[in-house]
């Protein structure tokens, strides 16, 4: 599809280059947005409906006779009606309606889209319109203006390519109807217009740089929210295709039954494959409401949760196979429940590290507001996964959306608010001692570099003797001797009472002296061997 549409872009540069006086230069043979839109959207319709015609017919010739219908505008009309399914544009029928329809088919309109919209970024005129009068002196401001100018690039390629896209898939919805089936035009224009804006927007973005720098269009706190959001859903489908597999590991056999006793043939079986394949990400979805809490239904009074298991006839697709026995769950897959505040733990701090709130109350605020957006975006899910099959117990098939959007809404957003909060409140920590750290580092490095030069010139010991190790302080250790005690020292109080005592006895006579016995409470003082011994004076309380 891009070789035909760049065929179409190059055509008219070749012709102008041949014609006198005329520039082929690439801005001048751009063409405006609205005529590329038209061109990109038409490829788009025609490619993907001669693809699924291609698979109509080879399903009508292996096919009993009649099923795909009568002739090629049968199978036109079966191929019509598969694009419009495609788009989740349901039909009505005789007692009912058909919604259930396979999410996996939108990926091929979605892809083609996308490379439409590529295409159509490359082709048209997307100069932006900035405004005439920008700020002066203000880069904030003038980089708010561009990204403003940007948006209304995004959304005019977006409308450029879905408008002319929804209105020709009105006129097929008009021709696609039969005596059974009749689509739902108002469900077409809305479906195609939709899904036709989200690709071309996306692909016009994709055009201005990377995926960062398409987030950066968005205002920080936004972008913060659609990362989370994004983080948060991203985890549940992941836990919901696990279980899924699981769920088809656990039942194959059951599996394999239900397919040998619809006995397709070859070419049957391949497309009941495809046509399982395509109804998976329906299963995801399921599973991922049953992983939130309230589960999905198979009919009318039929229940598929945590919490139990209740289930009637079911339709005779190998898929459902699945499907747990009716009864009760055993205890330990209510541990399921713990996914989705792991998914809002994941997403608050997704949003606290690409926003962070000035104040402690404001960040799990914005926690819980992603739980929020969270729970809109899984029952909006909900909502497409699920459907009618006509009438009577299968026009209640799939989960519920409101229910899963509250369920998730309250266990991502109280599980992010709390993670938002306490990641904040470490960023803000973290950040509130970087600026003392980096305010005194110059501090440090001029005291060190005073003390060096003060080294230098004799004001300051560059290397410090060590001090002595006893009880003293520095101080002392440097201004005073270190007192030295010998063994012929008497206490002065101890004298003065000898003294006045002998006084006081009659004088006798005075004996021979002796050797007086060296005192052992008595320690020389200044051997501390090398400071591992501590002195305690016992005298010092008679020094004052």
């Amino acid at each position: 599809m891009t070789a035909i549409l760049d065929q179409l872009r190059t055509a008219p540069r070749s012709v102008l280059g041949k014609l006198p006086k005329v520039s082929s230069d690439d801005d001048e043979t751009r063409r405006p947005l609205p005529v590329s839109g038209m061109l990109a959207a038409a490829c788009t319709l025609g490619v993907g409906l001669a693809a699924l015609t291609t698979l109509t017919l080879i399903g009508w010739i292996a096919a009993p006779r009649g099923t795909l219908g009568a002739g090629l505008p049968g199978v036109f009309r079966t191929a019509a009606q598969l694009w419009l399914a495609a788009h989740h544009a349901g039909f009505a029928i005789p007692g009912g309606r058909v919604g259930l329809l396979p999410l996996g088919l939108t990926i091929l309109p979605a892809i083609l889209l996308y490379r439409a919209g590529r295409w159509m970024a490359r082709d048209a005129d997307l100069r932006l319109r900035l405004p005439a009068r920008l700020p002066k002196n203000s880069p904030k401001e003038q980089a708010q203006a561009r990204r403003r100018a940007q948006l209304v690039v995004v959304a005019q390629a977006g409308v450029s390519l879905a408008a002319p896209y929804a209105l020709l898939a009105g006129l097929i919805a008009l021709v696609a109807g039969n005596e059974i089936t009749q689509p739902f035009i108002g469900e077409a224009l809305l479906s195609h217009f939709v899904l036709a804006f989200l690709a071309g927007s996306l692909a016009t973005a994709r055009m201005i740089g990377p995926w960062r720098v398409m987030l950066r269009l968005l205002p920080e706190r936004v972008r913060a929210m659609t990362v989370g959001t994004a983080v948060a859903t991203a985890v549940l489908l992941v836990a919901g295709l696990a279980l899924v597999l699981v769920a088809f590991a656990l039942n194959f056999g059951q599996i394999k039954d239900l397919s040998d006793v619809l006995s397709p043939g070859f070419v049957g079986g391949v497309l009941l494959a495809l046509l399982q394949l395509l109804y998976l990400l329906n299963a995801v979805i399921w599973a991922f409401s049953y992983i939130a809490g309230p589960g999905f239904a198979i009919g009318a009074d039929t229940l598929v949760a945590p919490t139990g298991v209740q289930l009637g006839t079911v339709p005779s697709l190998p898929l459902l196979g699945a499907l747990p026995e009716s009864g009760a769950v055993p205890a330990w897959m209510m541990a399921v429940i713990a996914v989705p505040f792991a998914a809002g733990a994941v997403a608050g701090v997704m949003v606290a590290r690409i926003s962070p709130s000035p104040s402690y109350e404001a960040a799990p605020l914005w926690g819980f507001l992603t739980g929020i957006s969270t729970g809109l975006v899984a029952g909006a899910l909900a909502a497409l996964s699920g459907g009618p099959i006509g009438g009577g117990r299968l026009a209640t098939v799939g989960p519920s959306p409101w229910e899963v959007a509250l369920s998730v809404a309250l266990e991502v957003g109280v599980a992010a608010g709390i993670s938002a909060g306490v990641a904040n409140l470490l960023l803000l920590n973290k950040r509130a001692r970087a600026p003392l750290d980096k305010a005194a580092a110059p501090v440090r490095k001029a005291g060190a570099a005073i003390a060096k030069a003060a080294s230098k010139v004799g004001l300051a010991e560059s290397d410090p003797r060590p001090l002595p190790g006893h009880w003293m302080d520095a101080t002392e250790a440097d201004t005073q001797e270190i007192p030295v005690i010998r063994d012929d020292w008497q206490d002065e109080h101890a004298s003065a009472e000898a003294e006045t005592m002998a006084q006081a006895r009659p004088r006798l006579a005075e004996p021979e002296p002796s050797a007086r016995p060296p005192r052992r409470d008595i320690v020389d003082e200044s051997d501390d061997r090398g400071g591992h011994v501590i002195y305690v004076d016992p005298y010092a309380w008679d020094r004052d």
